[in-house]
């Protein structure tokens, strides 16, 4: 494969101290050569977050906070930078040595549209937020497109832009992310790929740190705006189906509960 040019594309707001710290990691990255260009795309931060795109020398532009949506905000990234393949990480996600490296070694594969990374939970991640990880994101790589609708119903297209990578002329090709969504605007793509018979890969040996805490309400907040997305774009679920059924949902909610007992019985114990 040709060298390509990389271009890495972060929305930030508030970052705080987690941001400090992955835009150090991000740093050490691109003084290996591996990535070509870092914007950052700052919804007007009041915290200082902008400090560390100057100090490490990322470009930087800012936007009204107002302005900021999933899909447009990283659509206006991509139209700023140069590069074959671009990377889409967020404030909270803290880079591992090679994972760059390792998630854009995929597209040696002509037919590969879209790659996203492993994603582990933070040290100081709550039971939910563990198994949340450990459960999505599992330990072997794999590489699906349309012949794996089937098998894998929903799964074949879930992409994150927590930490991924999209070839830029596919990418364009296909419309790039909708320009006004409240979330799923990387499933969003990753299905139209599948769809137009290219390939998403997922890359377990690509980790980056990230998880949240969520409130209840948090949480419920985030399954309601899914439901609205797809309701919004039922295509995706008419074309792909569920995410493997009822049975998958309780196989879910069993591990889940499984985990929280064990975490109880070891902090019972250490005390």
């Amino acid at each position: 494969m040709k060298e390509q040019r990389v271009g890495l594309v972060i929305p930030t707001y508030n970052g705080g101290e987690l941001w400090a710290k992955a835009s150090n990691k991000i740093f050490e990255i691109k003084e290996n050569k591996i990535i070509d260009e870092v914007l950052v795309i700052d919804s007007s931060s009041t915290d200082g977050s902008k400090k560390w795109s100057e100090l490490y020398g990322f470009k930087h532009i800012t936007i009204p906070g107002g302005e900021f949506n999933h899909g447009g905000t990283r659509n206006l990234g991509l139209n700023e930078i140069q590069c074959d393949i671009v990377i889409f990480t967020t404030q909270d996600a803290i880079l591992i040595p090679n994972s760059i490296k390792n998630l854009i070694d995929v597209f040696c594969d002509d037919q590969v549209a879209a790659a996203y990374g492993r994603q582990l939970p933070h040290d100081d991640a709550n039971p939910i937020a563990i198994h949340a990880r450990l459960f999505n994101y599992k330990k072997d790589s794999y590489v699906v497109g349309i012949q794996q609708k089937k098998e894998m119903g929903l799964k074949t297209v879930f992409m994150s832009n927590s930490f991924s990578a999209y070839r830029t002329t596919y990418f364009r090709e296909l419309g790039g992310f909708p320009n006004k969504t409240i979330l799923g605007e990387d499933m969003y793509l990753a299905a139209k790929a599948v769809l137009a018979g290219y390939k998403i890969a997922y890359v377990a040996n690509a980790i980056a740190l990230h998880s949240h805490n969520y409130s209840p309400i948090e949480e419920f907040k985030r399954y309601f705006d899914i439901g609205v997305f797809h309701r919004n774009e039922g295509w995706i679920r008419a074309s792909f189906g569920g995410a493997g059924g009822r049975g998958q949902k309780i196989h879910y909610l069993r591990n889940e509960i499984s985990f929280e007992k064990c975490c109880v019985v070891v902090a019972v114990s250490l005390h």
